[in-house]
Parts: C-alpha cells; structure tokens; sequence
C-alpha cells in the first residue's frame, strides 16, 4: 500500500495501480524499455493491473511474466469496462493511468487519475479527467515509487 496525507486534496491509501496497455506502457503493441523494471519495484507495494482491448492480440504472451493482473477487454464498450473495472477494486484505493478517449471514466472514478502524453499523445478528454498530467509513464511511475512527489503535485 503507498499511504500519503496530501493537504487539500485527500489522505491517499493506494492498494491497486491500473493501467491501459497500448500508448501508456507500449507503443505499437511492445512494451517500452524501463517500464516493467517500474512495474515490478511498485508490485512490492501495489497490486498491479493492465487493461487493455489488445489491439495487436500479444499481452498475453507478454504479461505471462510480469507481477501484474492482465484483463482482455471484449469489443465495444471499453471506456465502460475500464470504469467497472476500476469501481470494482474500490476506486478510492485505485490509481489508475492512461492516455485515450476510453481511459477518461477510469482516470475520473479513481482516487488519482494520471493521464499521460507519451509517445502516442494523449486525448484531450483524458488530460481533463485527471488529477495530473505526466510526460511519460517513466515519470507517472516514479510519482508511485516516490509518492512525497505526489504531495508536492497535487497539494493545495
């Protein structure tokens, strides 16, 4: 759990970090270099989850490994099923992060919502769903691995 009082925005008790897949922690389907080295030092605190419509069909085979929860979205609806996803785990213990139109409910229902602009871009909806806005996911990431860095954000 990473437990943080931010002044002015809320007292935090994170147990779960959910994460869109595909221009969040991979472009064009590969993960990107440094992220399951994050993913696996935040796994000591956090229960660790992607969500992901799989557009190139691979997490499976490339999350066999890794300390996360994998769910497959089905077609259609994936903003719903993201949000539901997050409401399921209790969303005021959630973190989530993404970057797409169908991340914006998910970012807004948890108790903090990163959107970030990676090498995809971000969708603008996105951007205003979440509490704070990062350049990268190496950088939502580390706010994780050194959560004073979210005091300092998202304090009043």
């Amino acid at each position: 759990m990473i437990a943080q009082s931010i002044p002015g925005f809320s007292d935090i008790a994170i147990s779960h970090l959910v994460l869109d897949y595909n221009g969040t922690l991979a472009l064009d389907g590969v993960p990107l270099m440094g992220v399951r080295e994050r993913i696996e030092a935040l796994s000591a605190a956090l229960t660790i989850h992607v969500v992901t419509a799989d557009t190139f069909g691979k997490a499976a085979g490339i999350f066999s490994d890794w300390p996360v929860l994998l769910s497959v979205l089905t077609p259609g609806g994936e903003a719903d099923q993201k949000a539901a996803y997050v409401q399921s785990l209790g969303a005021e213990g959630v973190v989530a992060v993404g970057n797409g139109r169908n991340d914006c409910r998910m970012l807004s229902l948890a108790c903090v919502g990163m959107a970030i602009t990676g090498p995809e871009g971000a969708a603008s909806p996105a951007l205003l769903s979440a509490d704070l806005v990062c350049p990268d996911i190496f950088v939502a990431l580390d706010l994780l691995l050194h959560p004073t860095r979210l005091k300092a954000t998202l304090r009043t």
